[in-house]
Formats: structure tokens, sequence, C-alpha cells
């Protein structure tokens, strides 16, 4: 049957991206990652399963519309990588950027947190006339908020001190922006937002929620092995981002 077969081997593919994560992190409880540990144990059960009693009309259904809500939303993360021009978010210069903060291991940025500060620094060196939000509060495990952590990695990297301005109070995305448009007068002009690239979508998404016009992303890149991972996760967050009005 079709969809034994299916089951069977989404649930092998599972277990085995499980495996090269953990191998290649050297961690089994990496962020999402034991997502894969149960799916593949759902498709190696549900292929015997369904071997024994069939294939349920109403679960094709539902699998029929959990595959249409993910393609679209996919779409939504993916045109959200594409790289886009100050001209095409407004006909103004931005004189901001924004770098939403990810996890900081006591005081040592993450990967993917250097990412969006690299892909930033490279960005402000082009623009000298641009400041920039290093947004992040102090987290579980976290020494100093990310937002000081962020800041003097910037420091280091040659971008003036007063060009830099923390805001370290928020703990998620939706916070990043909010505290940030605090900081930020103008909020017309374009704003870039920086993140990883299967993040950036939802950061842009909420900028505009909370007043900024003219949201353009700055897309870092992430973790080659870790891109599938994070894009599913960035699935559930974008299906709430849009089931929530704030």
């Amino acid at each position: 049957m079709l969809w034994q077969i299916i089951f069977l081997a989404a649930g092998i593919l599972s277990l085995i991206y499980y495996s090269v994560i953990c191998i290649t992190l050297k961690k089994w409880d990496s962020t999402f990652s034991r997502f894969w540990l149960v799916l593949g144990g759902i498709g190696i059960f549900g292929s015997k399963w369904i071997g024994i009693h069939g294939m349920p009309c109403i679960l094709e259904g539902l699998i029929g519309i959990g595959v249409c809500l993910l393609l679209i939303s996919e779409i939504g993360i993916v045109s959200g990588m594409r790289p886009k021009t100050e001209k095409k978010a407004g006909e103004n210069s931005a004189k901001w950027i924004i770098v939403l903060g990810a996890q900081v291991k006591g005081r040592k940025i993450t990967d993917s947190l250097k990412r969006r500060l690299d892909a930033a620094y490279g960005y402000l060196s082009e623009h000298p006339e641009v400041k920039v939000v290093v947004s992040g509060g102090r987290g579980k495990g976290e020494d100093i908020s990310e937002a000081a952590a962020m800041a003097t990695y910037l420091e280091r990297a040659g971008i003036e001190r007063k060009r830099i301005v923390q805001e370290d109070a928020s703990t998620n995305t939706l916070e990043n922006l909010k505290y940030s448009r605090t900081l930020i007068e103008d909020c017309k002009s374009p704003v870039g937002i920086v993140s990883n690239n299967f993040h950036v979508y939802r950061g842009c998404m909420y900028a505009k929620r909370v007043g900024f016009e003219n949201a353009f992303p700055i897309a870092a890149g992430c973790h080659p092995v870790l891109f599938l991972n994070y894009f599913i996760r960035e699935c559930l967050a974008v299906w709430k981002l849009w089931l929530k009005k704030y």
C-alpha cells in the first residue's frame, strides 16, 4: 500500500536526519530536533498500523490540509529570504537596522547569532550613516544580555559604539521589534531587519505590526545541517503569527 510505504519512508528518513543533527552538533536535544525523533516513531508505527487497519479517509484529508498549510507558509518564509533593496522598501534611505537576538551561551555568541551579526556588520560597513539596534534580553544560561553580547561583537569588529543602541528587555521576536520601536523615532523610513534566512520573514511581519512602515529583510545564513529543522519549526511559528493579531 502506498501510504504504508510513505509512512515508513518518512519515519526512517526522520530518524536518519535526527541522528545527523545529533552527530553534527554532539547534542541529542538541540532546538526542535526531537520533533524528528517523534516523527520517526510515528512514521514507523503508522506504517505498521496502516498495514493492519488500512488508511482512514479522514486521516488522508487531514494530511492533505496539513501539506497545503505547510506549503503556503513556506512560500512566505522563502519570500523573506529574497534580498530586497531599500528602493523596494521605500523611497527614503534606511537610517536604522535591527538585529534580532538569539541564544548566548554564557557570554559566547552562538552560530546563529554570529551569522546575524556578520550580516549586520556587512551592511553597516557599506552604509556608514546607518545605526543599529541590537535587540535581546538575558535568558536562561546567559551571563549577559544578548544585546550586550551583540554590541561587544560589533564593536570588536570595528563598528563605532555611538552607532550601536542596545535593547536588552525583550524575550521573543515580537518584543524584539516592539521594544526596538520605542528607540527609533522615524517609523516611516526603511528599517532593515537582520536575522537568519528562515526567520527574517516573521521578523519583518512583526516589524510592520508594531509600526515600522517600510521594514525590509537582511537575511543571514544558518547552519546547513539545521536548515530543514529550522524551516519546519518556523512554519509553526508563522501559523501562530497569522492566527494572532498581536
